[in-house]
């Protein structure tokens, strides 16, 4: 009879753990899930409260929200490629490529995660600009009678900014996963006559996937929701999903348009999230 006591005492004592999902769930619930349900019957309802479901369908076959669709996949999709690569290149050559000061150029680039990304684009607003130092300077030099370079203000200046901002979101996994190679491996292929190419295709890749599929997700998810840069730049015609909800909640007070392009960008944004979940998954992440 005691034994059976002392086997369900722990069970009973551990009943009131259960409870501890309640404070957590109640802080999601009212930071997250009520705006959200907020957001949601704004969206079918017009000023007056009243449901208007031909306002949902009118905005999503609208050319302004068309077009701020295309722009947000476009440049998310560019500037997330751009972030692979050059993250790839870099972290390659600080993990595989000895100088001297490499720890120092690595703990640099990631000072840019801790950088507000308006100071990246002010930055390049003075290098790059009508009025920058490289415009300033080749006008001068050639006698120009206009600013030779205007790429700034167009989709190309939004992705090199977000291409600035987001690579150390790509190089810090990479250098992580770098470090767990074999580097005797690397070793017995070079012996073995491999060139630096194959040694790269063959055995420092394979170890990167995980890292590019986590950074390059996290890269994608950002790009998609970037506000500050694009509003920033200020490019001519370049109006991303986020760009276009704060002009239509808060130029216009279109509240009804902005809830339903904002309930676009948040199932866009969560099924980003499902196939990054899906991949890593299937690739053991």
């Amino acid at each position: 009879m005691s034994e059976a006591v002392a086997i369900a005492s722990p069970a009973i004592r551990r009943e009131p753990g259960r409870f501890w999902i309640v404070p957590p769930a109640a802080l999601l619930a009212l930071l997250f899930f009520y705006p959200l349900a907020l957001i949601a019957r704004q969206a079918f309802l017009d000023d007056s409260g009243v449901a208007n479901v031909a306002e949902v369908i009118r905005v999503l076959h609208s050319r302004f929200f068309l077009n701020a669709l295309i722009n947000t996949v476009t440049i998310s999709a560019t500037a997330t490629a751009g972030c692979l690569i050059v993250g790839l290149v870099l972290a390659l050559i600080l993990a595989f490529v000895p100088f001297p000061g490499s720890g120092f150029i690595a703990r640099l680039i990631d000072t840019f995660i801790a950088l507000p990304t308006f100071l990246v684009t002010l930055a390049f607003t003075f290098l790059y600009g009508s009025a920058g130092m490289l415009n300033a300077g080749l006008m001068e030099a050639f006698s120009l009678p206009s600013p030779p370079v205007d790429f700034l203000y167009s989709t190309w200046g939004v992705v090199l900014a977000e291409v600035t901002v987001y690579t150390p979101f790509i190089l810090r996994p990479l250098l992580a996963a770098f470090s767990l190679v074999d580097r005797g491996q690397i070793e017995a292929a070079s012996v073995l006559g491999a060139r630096s190419f194959r040694i790269v295709r063959q055995i420092i890749l394979p170890a990167a996937i995980p890292a590019l599929i986590a950074g390059g997700s996290l890269c994608l998810l950002l790009t998609v929701n970037e506000f500050g840069i694009v509003l920033f730049i200020g490019a001519k015609g370049v109006i991303t999903l986020p760009l276009l909800i704060y002009g239509k909640a808060i130029q216009e007070s279109a509240y009804q348009v902005a809830c339903v392009i904002a309930l676009i960008n948040i199932a866009l944004s969560l099924g980003l999230f499902g196939l990054y979940r899906f991949a890593a998954g299937r690739l053991g992440v």
